[in-house]
């Protein structure tokens, strides 16, 4: 059985490769085997039998389809069962990856992203999507304890994992008493730091709500899902150290890439 290796070593898919005679003897015509099923066949088998770990990034489609002697359709029809099945995700503007498992995530009376996407041995980021200063909805102003008519700073965030769309969130905050904690967020990349730099790092869940959905259009740009993909929402609310609600937000994640786990 060949061996599948990651795209980032050239020497290696030099040597793995030969030529395009070799690479095609991986797959066999006439057997009555559909060829995509024998790919698929072949790179499952190296993920399960650890050839292929997770986060590995595969080669380009046009260098698995010339070592596999097929066009590229036939190449796509096999990735995409592969992605169906759950094996590997294509993440625009990166490749296709191994996946990995998801992330175990707990939610406790103190949550935090990066804290715990490093504790799962990833590299956390995040960056600021959008903000406005807008009039607080009936929902957001009493989550918040706010008057009817309320000014609220709206942020919408995207965080990741490993360079992996995890989560798409909007959170809101009284506007007078967070001022510019959008170009704070913007500059750190942190909701956190940011917040620590206005002097309401410590905050505290209050109140958890968790649904799921089907991703909606801008949920699955900026996650990377394909049509018909679950997310998870998650509602919270977040107060200081003398439970007064700072922050109610509403985060979408992709459902396949954490684990949402309950602390009592």
């Amino acid at each position: 059985m060949s061996k599948i290796m990651a795209g980032s070593d050239d020497s290696a898919m030099t040597r793995e490769a030969g030529s395009e005679a070799a690479a095609a003897a991986d797959v066999a015509r006439g057997t009555g085997i559909s060829l995509w099923k024998q790919i698929v066949e072949r790179i499952e088998a190296d993920i399960t039998e650890g050839r292929l770990a997770p986060g590995t990034r595969l080669p380009t489609e046009m260098e698995l389809a010339e070592r596999f002697g097929v066009n590229r359709h036939t190449l796509r029809r096999a990735l995409s069962t592969l992605a169906e099945q759950g094996l590997i995700e294509a993440t625009p503007g990166r490749g296709t990856f191994v996946k990995e498992p998801p992330i175990r995530y707990p939610i406790g009376p103190r949550t935090r992203f990066s804290e715990i996407v490093s504790g799962e041995g990833r590299a956390p980021s995040g960056r600021l999507v959008a903000s406005q200063v807008e009039i607080a909805s009936p929902d957001i102003a009493s989550a918040l304890k706010l008057p009817p008519g309320a000014e609220v700073l709206r942020i919408e965030m995207l965080r990741e994992a490993d360079g992996v769309p995890i989560t798409y969130g909007t959170h809101w905050y009284e506007a007078t008493s967070c001022c510019d904690l959008d170009l704070l967020v913007a500059a750190t990349g942190s909701v956190t730091r940011a917040l620590e730099t206005l002097g309401l790092g410590d905050y505290r869940r209050l109140e958890t709500r968790i649904t799921a959905r089907p991703a909606d259009e801008k949920e699955r740009h900026l996650l990377s899902l394909p049509m018909g993909r679950t997310v998870m929402v998650v509602e919270a609310v977040n107060g200081d150290a003398r439970r007064r609600p700072i922050q109610f937000s509403r985060a979408s994640f992709a459902a396949d890439r954490v684990q949402l786990v309950i602390k009592s």
